[in-house]
């Protein structure tokens, strides 16, 4: 790390960051009162709420959104006249999925290898602790020079929208000049990253009903439609041989320019079983963040152990498909349903709920906020350079904060590098990355001041 006061600051304040984690990372807040209570939201909300007091924000509330999550927001006036600069994270998490695979307990930080390990630590808990130590350090070193806003969400991973339509309904609450929002990651642990490019998301549930009730077999199997086999069908209609996503009417040849992933570094990052091919066709960039993906998220139907020899009547599956940038979500979640429609065998009937949607979202990276943050980064990561990634996950918000504020600057940066494995089990968060990306944050904030 390099000697500005700065980093000497943030790092002297990481043991403090690290306890603040574990209590952060203690709430089971999975925004899905089906799965953990939902209390636990409710208690993370508070806490977040809390920080932001002890901070000296002001306006601090606990919002209620259409979507029954709470958001966090506050507000910290700067100097008269200084830009305002919004820091978005989000406190809700991914389930845990397989317990026992994780080697240490989801929502007990724990530190091995040189890493801290629990749900949420890097995705995105650990992006609200990252907003808190830039701004502590900031204020040990001459003050804070701009406005700052933060806004926690709640309800991230669900795609459920509440937090975009509450700003929606309340477009002065979130207005700013520039958008910080740590919730992306640098594309290899150590090469500062900005991501310019988000997938849009579009969730669906279909089901499949094609007889009144299950049937033996033996008895009708070979003339009575079986709704898991139309399932089957219709869902293996979404893939060409190669693997590449087909829905009728979507293009799926879109290129990526920019930054390049070695495909024996995506192998290795993906954890790909030796001798399995990767599906698509392209570069992996092109791939995971130009082109639609769609991915069958689960399947309703008989478990293997207890299944009876019968016919199935009814079956479902949850499907998502990400939305390439320039294409828009309302419009792909339209061709999607049509195509399952269109594709669903034996005049099964189908129906089609949408459960979940994003817009996707493309970055200016040549505007005055971004020149700001190279040089941020510059600093913090010596020897490095600022690169620009796209990122094939979905972050809904952006979209809503650049119809709704057009002139805003809006730049994506956070800790979910590839070994932070978000969404799975073992998710961790390097501490270094902390340490950096929090002296990059606010470097940043005094480059954009004095810009």
């Amino acid at each position: 790390m390099t000697a500005d006061p700065i980093a000497e600051t943030v790092a002297a304040l990481l043991p403090r960051a690290k306890a603040e984690l574990a209590e952060l990372v203690a709430f089971r807040s999975v925004a899905d009162p089906a799965q953990f209570p939902k209390s636990e939201c409710e208690a993370a909300a508070a806490w977040c709420a809390d920080a932001l007091r002890a901070e000296g924000f002001e306006d601090v509330a606990v919002l209620d959104t259409p979507d029954g999550s709470q958001a966090v927001y506050g507000s910290l006036p700067g100097p008269a006249g200084a830009p305002t600069v919004l820091l978005y994270a989000h406190y809700d998490v991914q389930p845990p999925l397989d317990l026992d695979a994780w080697v240490s307990p989801p929502f007990e930080l724990t530190e091995r290898d040189g890493r801290w390990y629990g749900r949420g630590a890097a995705d995105c808990k650990g992006g609200f602790i990252l907003h808190l130590l830039a701004l502590r350090a900031l204020k040990a070193n001459g003050g804070v020079p701009v406005s700052v806003k933060v806004i926690v969400e709640g309800s991230e991973e669900q795609g459920t929208g509440g937090l975009e339509r509450y700003a929606e309904a309340h477009p002065e609450l979130l207005a700013a000049d520039a958008v910080v929002i740590g919730d992306s990651g640098n594309f290899r642990e150590g090469l500062p990253t900005v991501t310019a490019t988000l997938r849009g998301m579009t969730m669906v549930r279909l089901q499949v009903d094609t007889l009144a009730g299950n049937l033996h077999s033996g008895q009708f199997g070979g003339a009575a439609p079986d709704a898991l086999a139309a399932l089957i069908r219709v869902l293996d209609s979404l893939r060409a041989e190669d693997g590449s996503t087909t829905v009728d009417g979507l293009d799926a040849e879109q290129s990526w320019t920019g930054l390049q992933y070695p495909e024996a570094d995506f192998r290795t990052d993906a954890k790909v079983l030796d001798g399995v091919e990767l599906i698509g066709s392209g570069t992996v960039a092109d791939r995971i963040w130009a082109r639609p993906a769609v991915t069958v998220i689960g399947i309703d139907s008989p478990a293997v152990i207890g299944a009876t020899p019968s016919v199935q009547s009814s079956a479902g599956a949850l499907i998502s498909l990400r939305v390439p940038p320039g294409r828009n979500a309302a419009e792909v979640t339209g061709l999607l349903t049509a195509h399952l429609r269109a594709h669903t065998p034996w005049g099964a009937r189908v129906t089609v709920e949408q459960v979940g949607q994003g817009q996707p979202f493309q970055a200016d990276v040549d505007s005055p906020a971004y020149a700001a943050m190279a040089d941020a980064m510059r600093v913090a990561y010596p020897g490095e350079e600022m690169q620009t990634s796209g990122m094939g996950g979905s972050i809904p918000l952006c979209n809503t904060l650049a119809e709704l504020y057009p002139e805003a600057e809006i730049l994506l940066i956070g800790l979910s590098e590839p070994k932070a494995q978000i969404h799975a089990v073992n998710e961790s968060v390097s501490p270094t990355e902390l340490e950096r990306l929090s002296v990059t944050e606010a470097l940043f904030l005094r480059n954009y001041a004095a810009g």
